[in-house]
């Protein structure tokens, strides 16, 4: 189908949906198409709730984790081990594990990686946040938990080098994850696996 058989709007949102994580064009084409045939309002509410979501979530100040209230509710609850911290490259990674319920410690999501290739690195100021949040809260353990893969190992090391002045234990995920793999898209066995079999850095 080409375009110039579409709609100018219905196209446009094609284009749009496409530009999803995994989502061709054949996907977002059947996803609209999918969106036409439904009830109004059912179409209504779906376009509330992703203005809501843009709207009302925002960054935690304090760990950096996708949130809706000021610090989110990881952070505020007093029950969870505030003396072990998981480190996170994303808050993808940081629901996987939550949602998981293997660790009942603090988070800090770093909100980026180290990748020379795509000359990415780590925001300079989560950096300072994180040294400053392990000294303030008396962190006694760092579990990195990065990815499987050179980007993430050149994360790890970078977070290593960042914490070296600070006397905290530092370990990292271990068995379980398969190399090149993700955080966000590991089940829980192999999350759980993982966490219970981390190896302290030296």
């Amino acid at each position: 189908m080409s375009s110039a058989s579409l709609p100018t709007s219905v196209y446009k949102l094609i284009k749009l949906w496409s530009r999803l994580p995994g989502v061709g064009e054949k996907t977002a084409r059947r996803m609209v198409f999918f969106l036409l045939k439904q009830d109004p309002e059912w179409v209504a509410e779906f376009i509330r709730t992703v203005k809501q979501v843009k709207d009302d979530t925002h960054h935690c100040s304090e760990c950096g984790n996708i949130t809706d209230i000021e610090p989110c509710s990881i952070c505020r609850d007093k029950m969870r081990n505030r003396k072990i911290m998981c480190v996170v490259e994303s808050d993808e990674d940081c629901i996987s594990i939550e949602q998981a319920g293997i660790f009942n410690g603090l988070y800090h999501v770093l909100g980026g990686q180290v990748s020379p290739l795509d000359e990415q690195d780590i925001p300079e100021e989560s950096i300072e946040k994180l040294k400053e949040r392990v000294v303030d809260l008396k962190i006694e353990e760092i579990i990195l938990a990065t990815a499987p893969r050179i980007e993430g190992d050149l994360t790890a090391f970078a977070i290593q080098e960042a914490l070296k002045s600070i006397p905290v234990k530092i370990s990292r995920l271990s068995y379980g994850l398969p190399v090149g793999g993700s955080i966000g898209y590991a089940d829980r066995v192999t999350l759980h696996m993982a966490m219970e079999s981390r190896k302290e850095m030296q």
